[in-house]
Order: structure tokens, then sequence, then C-alpha cells
């Protein structure tokens, strides 16, 4: 049975609108550094998306937002994988929510003797490896099993230390905490940056993301930077604490950088009083925070509860309500995305809100506008929980005087004229569908190409991908679809003056002396001959060809295709003509695809000029297969399921060490199944295994399996208790 077969089309149809709009605010936030919707907002899409899913276990896929950690990987530092898996946390946002939460830790866990509580600190989560209380490697969570390597810019930071005090720390610690700057910190980089000419950031974690990515360590050393531990992860040797209490004091005598305001509390009604206080005072914290984070004190209870894919159960963050403030709204105009999406945002009076300065307010689509009752000239409330856009709530009718006007969705489209329409009947979101020839969404999707954990073309920003597909008069842009962008020449490159375009919006900038859209030459100086800037895009361009298969297909724009289905499908099928070639059946079996993302692969390559931008691409040499495609893999064709809890491998990384090699993980036990890896306390898969007379390994098997093969393996496995 299929997911169409077994869940109603309008809740099919509300799933994928919602996964579309998280990855899209993901993307925004985390890659481009331009958040488009508030925390309120995106927690409210997670929640519905959640809810959604588990009346219809049939929608999980492991590409759905709920299945996936924190932030795709970018690429202007090294890729390092974690020791352990770091996870995010689920949310309350209200006290049913809260003691829903804690009656299912007590009904799985028994009684909980005690609670930590600890402000939520609104920042950057990093973990820090120490190696004979060594700082060897700092390494932002990314997507919670691989992040970017900061360990220089770590260093800089005050209190973090290079080498832990004290004694009896673990021969390897992996901590995991906050980077954060503190509000006073905030507005002396702002400042800073505002007297430097360039952009001032959001607000304070936007600020301490944007400083601990800096290249140079030195400038980061300049950015008031603290950090606040809030847990461990790998742990060997040495005595292991008892609580996550005991493991705080440990740190701090160690010299860990630990919170004074974490309080352990031993009843709930204890853990609602701990939340009403920082409610109370969280502007009174020198940096900010958004909620406080409750967890169960005790070890041996965490690992009872365990996790989701990816959350503990034995943690939850409760947020607090966001922020409001009244402002006019100037204007209510539309942006088009990458996907042809038409959307409408609000032009605001600027407006302070909680540290940051706002003059742009999301507002999704022309029914969202509709149904708020919003008008152009309104005094709007405006919801913020440190977002750069926040979300218009409503209009204080009441302060109408007549001069606003109803705002009316465009007919055609604004960039290329082209009559807007929606994809199918009861979509919410009008598009442009002129996907080949619309200067803005070609513009988007080359700006989109470009990106750091795409094909990662550093002088390619949005202001070279507007120059590039803006028309020249009477010739055709240089790029007229993606294809082209291995073709440039520096004879097509020099003509250009480019009309420059706000990232955020995509409107034109005016020239403050002439009124008019500013216009620089962007390839040629004043003589006419080439900046530097050509020979530096033309060593992109070189270096891009190499990008592996993975990034290649994440930067084609195909639809519900990001980094994790990118890297599945280069794993399975090795290269583009066998992924292009492949049946919607063979697509859907690989591991993470599933039908939904198989139709939207085998549509997109349905499409002429979507084959002809790979046909260009493979001329000019762009990789269209990972080196070693045709060469064995040792555990392909084995199945593998694992069960229990292992001491050096967590059950992401047993899985992926799997995958890496050829092998399948799966979650089921059958007949087919090549090996069972049994840890401490194993589930109903451990039975059933030796029912069927799966061989089983303990962990020294898996070892054995990874570094001999599926043969060694059969002479380590048991069939009977591992």
């Amino acid at each position: 049975m299929t997911v169409s077969d077994s869940v109603p089309s309008e809740e099919a149809r509300r799933h994928l609108e919602l996964s579309r709009d998280i990855d899209e605010a993901n993307y925004r936030y985390y890659v481009l550094d331009q958040p488009t919707m508030s925390d309120a907002r995106y927690d409210g899409l997670m929640r519905e998306l959640r809810a959604l899913e588990e009346r219809y276990p049939g929608l999980v896929t492991p590409d759905s937002p709920t299945q996936r950690v924190g932030a795709p990987i970018v690429t202007e530092f090294a890729t390092v994988e974690h020791l352990e898996r770091m996870q995010s946390l689920d949310n309350a946002m209200n006290t049913d929510e809260l003691l829903a939460w804690d009656d299912r830790v007590v009904k799985e866990a028994g009684r909980i003797a005690a609670y930590l509580c600890e402000p939520k600190i609104d920042g950057l989560a990093i973990a820090l490896v120490y190696e004979n209380g060594r700082l060897v490697r700092g390494v932002t969570r990314g997507d919670g099993r691989t992040g970017e390597d900061v360990t220089l810019n770590v260093r800089t930071i005050a209190s973090v230390p290079s080498r832990l005090s004290g004694e009896g720390w673990p021969a390897l610690l992996e901590v995991r905490g906050e980077v954060f700057l503190t509000v006073e910190g905030f507005d002396k980089v702002n400042a800073a940056q505002v007297e430097a000419g360039r952009d001032p950031f959001a607000n304070p974690r936007n600020a301490a993301a944007g400083s601990l990515r800096q290249k140079d360590p030195r400038i980061t050393a300049q950015r008031p930077l603290g950090m606040l531990v809030h847990g461990f992860g790998a742990w060997e040797g040495g005595e292991r604490p008892e609580s996550q209490s005991g493991s705080y004091e440990l740190m701090r005598g160690w010299g860990l950088p630990v919170s004074d305001r974490y309080k352990v509390v031993d009843t709930m009604d204890a853990v609602r009083e701990y939340i009403a206080y920082y409610g109370d005072h969280r502007h009174d914290t020198e940096y900010e925070i958004d909620g406080v984070v409750v967890k169960v004190d005790q070890f041996p209870l965490q690992r009872r509860l365990g996790s989701t894919s990816r959350a503990p159960r034995w943690a939850i963050a409760w947020k607090y309500p966001p922020e409001e403030v009244n402002t006019r709204l100037l204007d209510i105009k539309v942006g088009v995305g990458r996907t042809g999406r038409v959307t409408p945002y609000g032009v605001m009076e600027p407006v302070t809100v909680a540290g940051s300065t706002v003059e742009y307010a999301t507002l999704h689509n022309a029914g969202e506008v509709e149904r708020k009752g919003v008008l152009i000239g309104d005094m709007v409330v405006l919801r913020k929980a440190g977002d750069v856009i926040p979300e218009i709530v409503a209009p204080v009718t009441g302060l109408r005087d007549g001069s606003e006007t109803p705002f009316r969705m465009p007919e055609r489209c604004p960039e290329c004229d082209t009559e807007l329409a929606y994809e199918k009947e009861g979509d919410a979101d009008i598009r442009c569908p002129n996907a080949q020839y619309c200067p803005a969404q070609l513009r988007e999707r080359l700006f989109f190409v470009a990106e750091r954990d795409r094909l990662d073309i550093e002088t390619l920003g949005y202001v070279a991908a507007t120059a590039l597909t803006q028309p020249l008069e009477p010739d055709d842009p240089p790029v007229r679809n993606e294809g082209d962008l291995f073709h440039l020449t520096v004879e097509r490159l020099l003509p250009i003056r480019s009309v420059v375009r706000d990232r955020r919006t995509g409107l034109p900038r005016i020239d403050e002396k002439t009124g008019e859209p500013k216009v620089v030459s962007f390839f040629a100086n004043k003589e006419g001959q080439p900046k530097r800037t050509v020979e530096k895009l033309f060593e992109e361009l070189e270096k891009a060809k190499r990008q592996p298969l993975a990034r290649v297909l994440v930067a084609l724009s195909i639809r519900h295709v990001g980094p994790r289905v990118a890297q599945d499908l280069a794993r399975e099928m090795r290269s583009m003509d066998a992924i292009r070639d492949a049946t919607e059946e063979e697509l859907a079996a690989v591991d993470g695809v599933g039908p939904t993302i198989a139709r939207s692969i085998k549509s997109w390559f349905e499409v002429d000029w979507h084959r002809e931008i790979v046909r260009k691409w493979a001329e000019a040499g762009v990789r269209m297969a990972d080196e070693g495609a045709a060469g064995p893999r040792p555990l392909e064709g084995v199945t593998v399921v694992i069960t229990g809890s292992m001491e050096e491998f967590s059950r992401d990384s047993a899985t992926e060490a799997v995958q890496r090699l050829g092998g399948k993980v799966t979650g089921s036990v059958s007949k087919k199944t090549g090996f069972v890896v049994v840890g401490e306390n194993p589930g109903s898969k451990y039975d059933k295994a030796v029912k069927l007379g799966v061989p089983l390994l303990n962990e020294d098997g898996l070892r054995v399996l990874l570094a001999d093969g599926p043969e060694a393996a059969k002479n380590v496995a048991q069939s009977g208790d591992a």
C-alpha cells in the first residue's frame, strides 16, 4: 500500500506543504543567514507536521524535517563526524504539554527523583573534544551527525580552557554547550559593523554564529564570545558521574564553563516555579534566553528513556511566548523564489524588537494576508522570538483612519510578466510557471548552486548571480540556465552591467544620488579589463567540477532532494546516469528515498531543459559519478539490524559505519537479514533473530564485520546469546 493509498489527499498535500516550508526556513536561516520565519511559527509548523505523522505513519520518511536535526552542512570549514550524534530538543509551549511529557517519562521510567532546570541560551550549539585533558577539536552541531571544524576559532573564546584542570577527567571527553554573545557584546559588535559600512547582525545568536565561522581566527578573537557547557557526549576512561548535576560539578572542577543558574528540584511544581521565575526575569541574564530546559537528572533513567531519531525523551525545552510590538505596515510587496513561489512580505516602519531592528515581516501567501485582515498602512502587531523577520500577528483595527488600502496579489510575475497560477487545485501558494526563463527563479537557482553545501563557488554571490542572469541588450543573459555556468567566457562577462538587488527581497537597490536603481560593472574595471573577480570565478568553477555526486544532485534543485537524500542516492546508485535511468520503483527502494521523492526525481528528469543542464555540466567536466563508483564495496548486499546499546558505538555511528561500506541497515528482522548486532538490553529484535536463526554479533563482532567483511564475521557470529 502506498502513502497515497493510505493517507487522505488533503493530509498528504498539507504534509508536503509543511515539509517544504520548514526546509525553506532552515535553508534561509542556516545557509543564507537570512531568517524569514519566526521561532513561534517554525515551532507551530513542526508541531503540526509531527501531529500529521503520528496520525498517518506512512508519511514519515528519513528526509522529513521531523527526522532531521539542525542545519545542512556548509563547507567553508572541514567537515567532521561527531563522536556521538548531537540531537535537538522537543518543545513544550504550555503547561499541558509539559505535564504530558512528564506523564510519559514517569510512566516509562518510574518516579523521577530529580529534575534539572536551566535557562535555554539562544546561541550556537558546539561540541568540544578533549583528549588526555587537552582541547583537540571544536565542531558545530551541523546536521547532528557531522559539523564544521572551528577549532582555531573556539580557542579564542576566553572561557574555553585549552587544557582541563584538576584531576579525574577521562582520557576522551566530548562536551556539548552553547556559544553566545552577551547582549552588551552584541551591541558593541553591531556598532563596529555599522562603523565599518557593513550590515549589522540580526540578533545575538546570528552574530555568535557569524563570529565563530570567521575564516580568520583573529576576527573571532575580537568578538566577546562566551560559552556554557550543558552536557557531554563521548566519555572514555575515568569514572562516570551518576547524574546531570554531578557531571556539571565535575566539569566545573575541570575548568569548563558551567552555568551557575541551573537548579535541581524534586517536583513538577518546582519545575513550573523555576520556569515562571525566568519568564519574569528573562532579560536579567547577560545573554539572551528563549526558554528553560528541563532534564531528568539521573543518568540511568536517561538511558532507560532513550531518544527518538532527533531528540532525547528525557529532556524538553519550555519555550517562552515570543515578544510583541506594534509598528506601521508601509507596503506589501512580493518576491519570487527559486521554485517559483510568489510570496508576499510586509515592508515595515523600522522597529526594534528584542535588541534587533526589523523592517520586513513575512506574510506567507495571499490567503494569509486575507485571513489576518491586514491592510497596507495598518498599525500591526509583530511577534518576534529572536528572528530578523518576525510574523505579523494582526492589525490594530482601532487605529485605522480610512487611508489604509487592501493588498492585491499580482496576476502576473513581477519579474517575467508570466501569468501566475496555482500548481494544482487547492494549493495555498501561487507560482510563476515560467521556471525555465523567469529571471528571478534562475537568479535564485544559480545562487543556490553556488552555496557552500552545494558546489561551493565562493565568488558567485547574489550580486554575481544577478549579473549573470540579467538580459544584455540585444543578447540573452550570459547564463540562460544552470547548464551555461561552466561554459562562460571572459568575453561574455566583461560587458555586464548589473542592477544591484537586495538579497532578502530581490528588489533593486536605489542609488541615493540619482533615485534610480543602482547599476555596477561587476566583471570589468574602469579600463574595461577583467577584474581579479573574473580570474577567481574561473578558478572556483574549476574547483566546483570536482565536487562529489551528492553535492551535484543537490545543486540541481530537484524538489525534495536535500543533502541526506542526495547522499543516499549517491551511495546506492553511484552515478548520475544510473539515477536518471532508474525506474521509479528502483529509486523508491533506496533507503531514505521512498515513493514521493522517487516521483519527484523521475519528473525532474522528464523535462528536456533539465536533462540539458546535466548534459552541459557533464560536457564541461563536472563530476557525474563518485570516485571508485565501479569498484566493489565489502558489505554490499548485506542487511544488518542493530538492537541494544553498545559501549563505543552509538546506534547512529554503527549504522553509518555499515552504510559507508555499502551495507544496508533496517529496523526489522527477517530471514533475509545478514546479521543482527546485539548490544546491552536488546529488544524484541533479538528474540526474533534467535527464532529465525539469524547470525548474531556482539560489539566485537561488529568490528570484525567492518574490518574484515561478512565471511570473517560469520566465523565469530553466534546463533544464541551474543
